[in-house]
């Protein structure tokens, strides 16, 4: 069995590396892990995530990736889920209100498909779906969830995406009002994140 793994994340985000590696170092009892972009990723032919689910997104973007390179390759994908709106937004959070919506215009249409709405109704979750694969061959796929509510109105100012307005009831703040530290222990990315890590030890 390998002392450490290196993984390469299929994206061009250097922010969103640099949230998985501060996940990874929270995670300290966990198998080491090295963590970078893959190599050349913008020049690499683009990889269209269309699938209905999370997961199968996020399998298909980590086994085409890993075809073009050497090493272990993983992807993500993830959205926020409301179920009195049949799902939505789900696999289409990031273009909820338009391809080339803003974080504001899709909270905003958020808000307004929700007016009225009691607050059982406002019941949501954030989903994240996580795969692994080696030269075309999937190793894992992991997902978790954490739970809570829409509120009427944003709140706090950090966070992406749905973040402001997404009411996390075990500590009464919004994902938006928490510290990176705090978000990364509950979010459902340093979930997923975490049992993808617990695997790797009876996958090397």
């Amino acid at each position: 069995m390998r002392a450490h793994a290196k993984l390469f994340l299929a994206s061009s985000n250097a922010g969103k590396l640099a949230e998985y590696r501060a996940l990874a170092t929270a995670s300290a009892d966990s198998f080491p892990v090295e963590l970078a972009l893959v190599p050349g990723f913008d020049e690499l032919p683009a990889f269209a995530e269309n699938a209905p689910t999370f997961a199968e997104n996020a399998a298909g973007k980590a086994l085409h990736y890993s075809r073009h390179g050497d090493g272990l390759v993983f992807a993500d994908d993830s959205g926020l889920v409301v179920p009195v709106l049949g799902g939505a937004p789900g696999v289409h959070s990031a273009r909820y209100a338009g391809p080339q919506s803003t974080n504001s215009q899709r909270i905003e249409k958020l808000l307004v498909e929700l007016r009225g709405k009691t607050v059982s109704e406002r019941a949501a979750y954030f989903v994240c779906a996580i795969a692994l694969a080696e030269r075309g061959r999937a190793t894992a796929i992991v997902t978790d969830r954490v739970d809570g509510e829409i509120l009427e109105a944003s709140r706090g100012s950090g966070g992406f995406g749905y973040d402001p307005v997404f009411y996390f009831p075990a500590v009464g703040k919004t994902f938006a009002e928490l510290s990176a530290e705090e978000k990364n222990q509950r979010s459902h990315r340093g979930k997923a994140f975490r049992r993808l890590l617990a695997a790797l030890p009876s996958m090397l």
